[in-house]
């Protein structure tokens, strides 16, 4: 393809080639199967774009989001999700910050026009009350990052937490490369103010990750562990104290052993609502608090520990009975997985989100027996190891090992097959929607769903177990106390002031980086990926190793449109070009 001449037009190509979205109208065509793989590399690129094309303010189908600003989905009706909720934007950034740290360097702008955005979201006063009154605790604003004023089910105390999170993910890198003063000036005030309200908060009850349960929630407070564990480090890194994170830490721990019930997580307490608790909710708040340094800890639920083993034995047999796509799938084979039995939501069905979290539950589960050499069956999850060896006895099983060989070798098979049913379920673009139906399998409710896209990409990430995410000491954190005590502690709140980074523009002089949207029609088929490379280091420096994959997340049969946003240096002149991947790697 030829090479054309570009940052004289960047400017304008922002704003000029943004597409409207369009709902796909009928059931698409499923995809087609090989091996899972290959399926995997030709679907992340696809995921990584169609998280990015729902990110203000150049995202294709970010529907004129504000800067840094991602929206759950660009579904408008049936449902309207078409708003940002604090805890998925969390959960989504901390996977891009992630990917950022492991080498993708083009998500940086994206990252910190985020963290600029949640600077502003912190002072905007809402129902929950202002910045130092419970209003960190809003589920989600407008996509122009004004209030939402309707009613909902509020307060939700995860987001706070999830936020502090990822942004710590971020501090910790700008520390290691030596940007201390910027980690302390920018992002501290915002997690710091997330923090004084986890350490106020925790012991209150709240709406669950679901909008649904107002009570206590295992989801949350997990979450809310691990951000005042590493809170409190990340503050000594910096130069900065968080004394309420060292004293709430362990009163949270204490609480969480509460949710456990002698057979598996309970996923709400507090409540009375006729349900069995038996929630991807507590998945998710395994696989959220997933510690690679960790050993297989009970107390924090990681993923290899035997009470997160028996909880993923029933809550996935839990679906077995109840999905018509499930019929005849036995125990030990993976299937289809919804939030939780008794969900009626669009009838209750299967979510991308929660199948895929069964996935990567086992898969951080299989990195952590292999570094720790050995894996542990006990009485409480021998039920667990029964499904992949009938005859197996409680006991330690070292890394060499027959029985280990054999049991990890089915785990890994029994993953792999929830990955399968993902694939088996996906349309043929690979667009992935919030549900698909219990019975056919057809794609249902909020179409391009942020979190959806963000879960498969973190539970292929898991997989590969090619880099994982940094530590979060969760072995200094790991001892409940003896007794619990409902306390609480008041940190301080205060309004950010700074969020100009280095590295990007000012209002007053002129911009040192420029977001540019390059948009190119181009017809392909299953398995073909398209790239840009170019002369910059942002585009790869002509490398198609190191190219920028583009997002087919607005792509159809009429407008076969590829897109992605790229941050270049302003007054730069640059040159680029597109190419086709095919699925086995040839460009």
């Amino acid at each position: 393809m030829s090479l054309f001449r570009f940052m004289s037009l960047a400017v304008a190509l922002i704003s000029s080639l943004r597409p409207s979205f369009a709902l796909p109208s009928g059931i698409l065509e499923t995809r087609a199967s090989g091996s899972l793989s290959s399926f995997i590399s030709a679907e992340s690129p696809i995921a990584l774009g169609g998280i990015l094309a729902n990110i203000g303010p150049s995202g294709v189908n970010d529907q004129g989001a504000a800067s840094g600003i991602v929206i759950a989905s660009p579904s408008t009706s049936n449902p309207d999700y078409l708003y940002t909720w604090t805890r998925d934007s969390a959960l989504t950034l901390k996977l891009l910050i992630d990917e950022f740290i492991g080498g993708n360097s083009s998500l940086q702008l994206t990252i910190e026009n985020y963290i600029t955005a949640q600077a502003n979201l912190q002072q905007v006063s809402n129902p929950s009350g202002s910045l130092s009154t419970g209003g960190l605790a809003e589920p989600k604003f407008n996509i122009d990052m004004t209030a939402f004023t309707g009613a909902w089910g509020r307060p939700q105390r995860d987001g706070p937490a999830l936020r502090a999170t990822a942004l710590i993910a971020y501090g910790k890198y700008l520390v290691s490369n030596g940007q201390k003063s910027t980690a302390s000036s920018i992002l501290w005030p915002i997690i710091s103010n997330d923090l004084s309200y986890v350490m106020q908060n925790w012991n209150q009850t709240g709406f669950d990750l679901w909008e649904e349960v107002d009570g206590s929630s295992f989801f949350t407070i997990a979450v809310q562990h691990r951000a005042l564990v590493e809170g409190a480090s990340f503050a000594t890194s910096i130069g900065q104290t968080c004394s309420g994170c060292t004293s709430q830490a362990p009163q949270v721990l204490c609480f969480l052993q509460s949710f456990w019930n002698g057979e598996y997580i309970t996923a709400n307490i507090n409540v009375n609502n006729g349900r069995s608790g038996k929630d991807a909710n507590t998945l998710l708040g395994s696989i959220h608090t997933f510690d690679p340094a960790a050993s297989c800890d009970d107390s924090t639920f990681q993923p290899c520990s035997d009470k997160a083993l028996a909880n993923h034995k029933v809550f996935v047999d839990s679906f077995r009975s109840i999905y018509g796509i499930n019929s005849g799938i036995a125990e030990g084979t993976a299937a289809a997985c919804g939030r939780y039995p008794e969900d009626v939501y669009y009838n209750g069905n299967p979510w991308y989100i929660n199948t895929a979290a069964a996935a990567e539950l086992l898969y951080d589960a299989l990195y952590q027996w292999d570094k720790l050499g050995s894996l542990v069956v006990t009485s409480t999850s021998l039920a667990f190891f029964k499904d992949f060896d009938s005859s197996v006895a409680t006991g330690t099983y070292a890394s060499g090992s027959a029985t280990y060989s054999s049991l990890t070798t089915a785990i890994r098979n029994y993953a792999d097959g929830f990955m399968s049913v993902i694939e088996k379920y996906m349309p043929a673009n690979g667009l992935i929607s919030e549900q698909f139906d219990r019975n056919t399998g057809a794609q249902l409710s909020a179409v391009q769903l942020t979190w959806s896209y963000a879960s498969f990409l973190t539970a292929s990430n898991a997989r590969s177990s090619l880099s994982q995410p940094a530590s979060w000491s969760s072995s200094t954190a790991n001892a409940p106390p003896t007794t619990c005590v409902a306390s609480s502690a008041t940190g301080p709140y205060a309004t950010p002031t700074s969020s100009l980074f280095p590295n990007q523009p000012t209002p007053t002089c002129t911009s040192t980086s420029v977001a540019v949207t390059f948009d190119l029609t181009e017809t392909t088929t299953y398995g073909e990926n398209v790239f840009l490379t170019g002369n910059v280091s942002a585009l790869g420096d002509w490398s198609t190793s190191n190219g920028v994959a583009m997002s087919a997340g607005s792509y159809t049969a009429s407008e076969p449109l590829w897109s992605v946003e790229v941050g270049l240096q302003a007054g730069t002149g640059v040159e680029y070009k597109y190419y086709k991947v095919e699925s086995g790697g040839a460009v």
